[in-house]
């Protein structure tokens, strides 16, 4: 089983999350979706990605965007730094893809599109409420379901649970369980990790 642990605010995890899809259906194995809440993370075990942004690194930067811009167009997306709303506060989002489950994969991929796409405040209620719609989502369901304290307990324990195990950051992945990969330029190794197993289940 391959575990994606992922916060819709990444524009790295919108690549993972649709570069892995085709590579676990290659493979035969079943994603188990996780969601998280990478701010919470980066509060508890990885402040210098704040530092990092109040201080970057001005090179570095501008490669980040050619960066960036390679690999979506190596996976087919669009995907462009938001303008007017960066960080973007994922809370209801991620709890509304706690609430859909298994069924989330249309969901997320559509919050994906209206954030790194399409600029569109994804905290904002009425943003949320357009996705729901596009996607087939009751919106007065999802609202309701969102301000449950089941929703906020499970999204916590995601990311309680992703540090626990070593995780610093969205996209964590893993593989068996234990098997720890983190970023979409990871995924070749994944795919060789799931390379490996499946030669050794032969």
């Amino acid at each position: 089983m391959i575990e994606f642990f992922f916060d819709c605010s990444s524009p790295w995890t919108y690549l993972a999350f649709h570069n892995i899809q085709p590579l676990a259906k290659e493979f035969g194995t079943e994603i188990s979706w996780r969601p998280i809440l990478v701010g919470g993370i980066f509060n508890a075990v990885n402040p210098s990605v704040y530092a990092s942004r109040e201080t970057p690194v001005p090179l570095k930067a501008h490669y980040m965007k050619k960066d960036l811009a390679d690999w979506a167009r190596s996976a087919g997306l669009a995907i462009k730094m938001p303008p007017t709303v960066f960080p973007v506060n994922s809370t209801k989002a991620m709890r509304g893809c706690i609430w859909l489950g298994k069924d989330l994969v249309p969901f997320a991929r559509a919050v994906f599109e209206a954030y790194w796409g399409g600029d569109k405040d994804i905290s904002r209620d009425e943003v949320l409420t357009e996705i729901c719609k596009s996607v087939g989502v009751d919106a007065t369901k999802f609202f309701a379901a969102i301000s449950a304290q089941a929703t906020k307990d499970a999204l916590k324990a995601n990311t309680e649970e992703v540090m626990a195990r070593g995780g610093f950051g969205s996209p964590t992945i893993f593989v068996d369980k234990t098997d720890m990969y983190f970023g979409n330029d990871r995924l070749p190794l994944i795919r060789q990790a799931l390379q490996r197993r499946k030669t050794s289940a032969a």
